[in-house]
């Protein structure tokens, strides 16, 4: 196997895994993004109403303080409200007290000074009794700054794990890329090197996902059947030219012998000549319906048709020459509707018909059968003849292909061939089985209407 790859195919693949990279890394950094303001958004919404739920119960806390300090005297006078002021510096807020008639009993040292800062209030009772307010404002420090600092803590960790999430993705992404890159690179370079004439390029193996894997099998499918095909087209020409080497040169110098005096131009030696003109005539019939064989695929004319119609019609036109030949020919068919090309589909059973005539003696008896099969339409041509040898049955579709015991027998060993191409053009499955002395049976499968 050939390897191959340059500067070119590298430079592609870089640029094509780094582009999918970035569309790794920008689908990434979109869901990160995004994930990570929806989550600063509702913790900010949780933080703040938490905060404003510990405000409320802090201003409800200092207000119990001072009722508790009203209960001992029943007066604001002789209150001691110092347990308020001591909880106001533990929390670092700032609060005013004030009686009834909303007179200030006592304030905090900064309360006057927080004058934008939040404010609440709640009632100060005692009995049920409304006996004063308590006015409680909250400065910067405090649950103020717990409040700044809890909401800037999460932020960080937020963008902190959003920058880990886009490096991990950028990673990822080169990974990623550069698995799926490196055996479409293989795939372009091998692409090219066929190009190039390098028939011996394969892709082979590749560590890739099923997808590139099933790519690069198909790929090297496709090359082994194009080399496939070329040999059978330089074995084509040889076959050619070494059928037309014999009449040629069997004219050649019949022609000569004439020209140069040394035989008369008798009446068996013109017929021997034009023999060998016939079989000339016959080869070139041969090669003009190989390659209509090859070329039914651009021009089949399909339309709805019978199958067992088209194989009846073909028993029919081939009628006297099993009964020349003393062979019985049988029928069972069973109407089955195909979209077909009636034309070429009765060249198919023209053919395995006349071989199953070839490879019959007299006395044998070849049947044809057409029937429905699930959604296809089977069509088979059994003979009682001498059967194919094992180690000759794989080959008994190829071109000019002839057995050992078609030595004897007329023919340029095309006509299986043929029919197998226009199988195929018919999107059908032409198959032999045979047993040496049991006969052999040709199967026609075709998908139905």
């Amino acid at each position: 196997m050939t390897e191959v790859g340059g500067p070119s195919a590298a430079l592609r693949g870089t640029t094509l895994g780094l582009r999918l990279a970035l569309a790794f890394l920008s689908v990434a950094l979109a869901a990160v993004a995004l994930l990570a303001g929806l989550t600063a958004v509702l913790a900010a919404a949780d933080i703040s109403t938490l905060t404003s739920q510990q405000r409320a119960d802090l201003t409800s806390a200092i207000a119990a303080a001072a009722a508790a300090a009203w209960d001992h005297t029943d007066n604001w006078t002789s209150a001691d409200l110092s347990p308020v002021l001591d909880l106001l510096t533990r929390t670092g807020a700032e609060a005013q007290i004030r009686d009834a008639k909303g007179r200030v009993i006592i304030a905090s040292p900064g309360f006057a000074a927080q004058t934008g800062a939040p404010q609440q209030s709640a009632a100060i009772t005692s009995q049920g009794v409304r006996i004063g307010e308590a006015v409680v404002r909250f400065t910067n420090s405090g649950l103020a700054s717990a409040d700044r600092a809890l909401q800037s803590d999460l932020l960080q960790a937020i963008f902190g794990a959003a920058g880990l999430a886009a490096v991990l993705a950028l990673l990822t992404g080169l990974a990623m890329a550069r698995r799926i890159t490196r055996p479409v690179e293989r795939i372009i370079a091998v692409t090219r090197a066929m190009g190039r004439g390098e028939r011996t390029a394969r892709v082979g193996d590749i560590a890739a996902p099923s997808e590139l894997r099933e790519l690069a099998a198909a790929f090297d499918q496709m090359a082994d059947s194009r080399d496939r095909q070329d040999q059978l087209r330089r074995d084509l020409v040889a076959d050619v030219a070494h059928e037309l080497r014999t009449p040629v040169a069997v004219l050649q110098a019949g022609h000569e012998a004439l020209l140069d005096g040394i035989t008369e131009p008798t009446p068996d030696q013109l017929a021997s000549l034009r023999d060998e003109v016939l079989r000339l005539a016959r080869m070139v019939g041969d090669l003009q319906t190989l390659a209509a064989a090859d070329a039914a695929a651009l021009h089949l004319t399909r339309r709805p048709c019978d199958l067992a119609g088209i194989a009846a019609a073909a028993a029919d036109s081939l009628a006297g020459r099993f009964e020349a030949a003393g062979i019985t020919l049988e029928r069972r068919l069973t109407p089955v509707d195909i979209d077909a090309d009636p034309r070429w589909l009765h060249q198919v059973v023209t053919n395995l018909l006349t071989n199953a005539l070839k490879f019959t003696a007299a006395g044998g008896c070849v049947t044809v059968a057409v029937r429905p099969a699930g959604a296809t339409a089977v069509l088979t041509v059994t003979d009682t003849g001498t059967g194919i040898p094992a180690d000759e049955l794989p080959r008994i579709f190829d071109r000019f292909w002839r057995g050992r015991q078609a030595g004897q027998l007329s023919g340029s060993g095309i006509g299986l061939a043929v029919a197998a191409e226009l199988t195929r053009a018919h999107d059908g499955q032409l198959t032999a089985r045979s047993e040496p002395g049991q006969g052999t049976e040709m199967t026609l499968t075709l998908p139905r209407a």
